[in-house]
Formats: C-alpha cells, sequence, structure tokens
C-alpha cells in the first residue's frame, strides 16, 4: 500500500536569503545527529526536495521514537508522517485512493468530533499531470466521502487530508501535522558555557539558548562529601535529558569543596554566596576559554534569589571575561516550571539531592553586596590558587 516516511520541514531559516544554505547544513546534521544516536549510522535514509526533507526506510516498529526525537530538533518547525506511493494515472489515482479509504476510517474510529468535516488537499509538482489540483482533490475526497460520515466543508474543517504530489511521480499522502521544536539548528550561534546546577532553573535555560541556535558545553560545580554521587548523577540525568535539543553538550563537574571551606572560613558570612559566585565565573571563564566558548550562560531570574540581584549579578559579572546571558532574567518560577515540565527535567529537577549553593548557606546573604566589601574580603583569599586547584581537579562525563 506504499511506504511509510517522515517529512520534516523547517521554517525560519526561510528568512535567512543567501546564507540559507549554511543553516540548512548544520540542521542537516544535526537531524542525523540525533537519527544516528537513535537508530545507529545507517539505520535510515535521508532525502531533501526543495524546502523539505524526508526520513525513509526505517524500522516503522520504532516509528514513534524517532518522532519524538525529531520534534526537539531546533530548526525542524513541523513534521508529518506520510504514506509514500505512485501519482498514478491523472484520471485514477487509485493508488493515492488507496492508502486515503483507511486513514480515513482510522480517523473516523478514533473520532470524538460531532459531525466532522473534512478537506482534500492538493499539492502538484509535477506538471505532467494536467488535472489541476482543485480537481484531483474533489476526485479524491469522493474516496473520503464513500468510506466514512464526514461531511465536505473548505473553510471550517476539522481534518485536512493532504497529498503532495511531486515532481519526481511520487505523492505523499498524510493528515496530521506535528508541530515541532522551531528556533534556529544548534551550532549557528556559536558556543556558550552552561552553569548547569541540579535545580530547576538551568536546564530550561539550556532549552532557551539551544532554541535560539548556541551550541552549549555545561559545567557543575561540586562540593564531596557535602554533596553526594547522587547529586551529581542527577545533574548527568538532567544533562542527558536536555541533550536530545541542544544535541552533544559535553559536561565538566568542579570540585568546589575547599574553595568553600576557604570562603566560609576567612570571609564574612553574608558575603559567601557572593564570593562564591565569583569563584565560580572565575573558574566558567578559564574553562569557557578552553573549549572556544564566545559566552556564559545561566538560569538566573532577576530577585528570585538574594544572588540574582541587580547588585548580586553586577559583582559576579565583574568577574567574567565573557558576555553572561540570562534567558530567563524575566521568567517568575511558574513560566519556567512549565517549560520544564515541557522539555521532561521537572521531576528530575526536584528530586531532594543538594548543591553546592546550599553548602554553609548563611542566615542573611548580603541582598545589595558593596564592591568594595567584596574586593576587601577577597584579600584574604589565594584567589589564584584555589581557581587552579579546581582546574587541575576537573572531571569530564
Amino acid at each position: 500500500m506504499g511506504k511509510r516516511v517522515i517529512i520534516l520541514r523547517y521554517g525560519e531559516i526561510f528568512l535567512k536569503g543567501k546564507n540559507r544554505s549554511y543553516f540548512e547544513s548544520l540542521l542537516i546534521k544535526n537531524i542525523k545527529y540525533s537519527l544516528d544516536k537513535l537508530l545507529g549510522e545507517g539505520k535510515y535514509s535521508f532525502n531533501r526536495s526543495q524546502a523539505r526533507y524526508s526520513v525513509e526506510d526505517y524500522d516503522e516498529i520504532r516509528e514513534a521514537e524517532i518522532v519524538d526525537r525529531l520534534t526537539k530538533v531546533f530548526g525542524i518547525h513541523s513534521l508529518s508522517v506520510a504514506v509514500k506511493v505512485p501519482s498514478d494515472s491523472e484520471h485514477n489515482f487509485a493508488a493515492i485512493k488507496e492508502v486515503l479509504k483507511p486513514l480515513a476510517e482510522e480517523l473516523e474510529e478514533e473520532n470524538v468530533i460531532k459531525n466532522a468535516t473534512f478537506r482534500v488537499t492538493v499539492k502538484r509538482a509535477d506538471k505532467r499531470i494536467s488535472m489541476p489540483s482543485y480537481e484531483i482533490a474533489a476526485e479524491l475526497a469522493g474516496t473520503v466521502l464513500k468510506y466514512t460520515s464526514f461531511k465536505v466543508n473548505l473553510k471550517k474543517f476539522d481534518y485536512d487530508f493532504e497529498v503532495d504530489i511531486r515532481e519526481t511521480g511520487d505523492a505523499y499522502v498524510f493528515s496530521k501535522v506535528i508541530p515541532c521544536a522551531g528556533g534556529l539548528p544548534v551550532g549557528c550561534s556559536s558556543k556558550g558555557m552552561l552553569l548547569l546546577s541540579g535545580g530547576i532553573d538551568s536546564p530550561v535555560a539550556a532549552y532557551m539558548m539551544a532554541k535560539r541556535g548556541m551550541k552549549l558545553v555545561a559545567v557543575h560545580f561540586a562540593s564531596p562529601p557535602y554533596t553526594s554521587e547522587l547529586a551529581k548523577q542527577k545533574v548527568k540525568r538532567l544533562r542527558d535529558i536536555v541533550e536530545a535539543y541542544t544535541t552533544h553538550m559535553k559536561l565538566y563537574v568542579v570540585p568546589f569543596t575547599n574553595i568553600q571551606l576557604a570562603i566560609h572560613e576567612h570571609c564574612p558570612a553574608e558575603y559567601m554566596i557572593t564570593i562564591m559566585r565569583r569563584f565560580m565565573m572565575r573558574i566558567t571563564t578559564k574553562l569557557a576559554a578552553s573549549q572556544e566558548c564566545k559566552a556564559i550562560v545561566t538560569g538566573e531570574s532577576l530577585g528570585q534569589v538574594a544572588s540574582q540581584t541587580v547588585e548580586s549579578m553586577t559583582s559576579t559579572e565583574s568577574c567574567a571575561g565573557l558576555p553572561i546571558f540570562r534567558p530567563l532574567i524575566a521568567f517568575d518560577k511558574e513560566e519556567t516550571m512549565d517549560i520544564a515540565k515541557k522539555i521532561g527535567t521537572y521531576d528530575t529537577s526536584i528530586e531532594p539531592y543538594e548543591d553546592c549553593c546550599t553548602v554553609f548557606l548563611p542566615k542573611n546573604p548580603a541582598i545589595k553586596p558593596r564592591m568594595e566589601r567584596v574586593a576587601q574580603a577577597e584579600q584574604a583569599l589565594d584567589i589564584d590558587a584555589l581557581v587552579e586547584e579546581a582546574m587541575k581537579n576537573i572531571e569530564v562525563l
């Protein structure tokens, strides 16, 4: 009855003019990376035709997995699972009708819409067929009317049976358009270093920046034995979930215990969080340079906690040698949680394993730290030695 294929459409790339080929090449690379990781190389075929692509010759038993993975590839606007058949004679279209019949019957069985309506939309790229598209649509609509109780309505329809007749002599028949992640292909907007905690915010920040095409490398700060191996594994699981959207994302784990102990011993308690964040920025900047990252990405939201006031973020930022991107800066917690649930990180993020930010947490952290007081407090620390020690013992996951 034909071969099942998955049709992919891109969106924003249309706007890129003469640079479109660059964005397309990145998108194709990311699609193949995702499919290779899921299915293995050579377990499918990938084809392109004008402004759309198709995935064919895959294991149909795994079709739902494949569709789910492709919906997470940034740059793809929508997809459809279609049946590919020969377009047939312009007076018969028997193969197309043979596909339409079970497709319509299946929709009617699933139907929860009373007095459902439909239309048939035909796109005819094969100009060897002289019959106009609207006449082909009328011919094919007869099959749906014959085998279902659906009624035709060209403007207010519940179902749209689409038939795409290509110049190759093949026709693609489908009825559902599945929205995908959209955005830009990962890799087109340089590379950033993400501060990945075990919380709700930073995985969402990763998702937001990847949607704008930024390739990400992650860094996590751990403080064993005050933070456990389970906390580190939680962060690794978050990385694995987000990686479906960001493509490959290397994770660096920085030992932070000695730095926190030094801050706790030598610095005023109210400045501990501020100084700790400044150390994170120093280390992240060095690590970012080694990975050719052009920016630092955090999950900070203005006013959410003491370290996320304007004054605190200004103090932290002064230690960073790169621009800091904060995609959640104006989000409230509910908005961030909604996205976390959508992308599948929320349940892992709320697991009750501590992170380094909760170690030695002062009762009254400075909300508006003064730069001169922070600099004075840091004089009690051998900053370069502490940073160098942490850099030497980084673990790569």
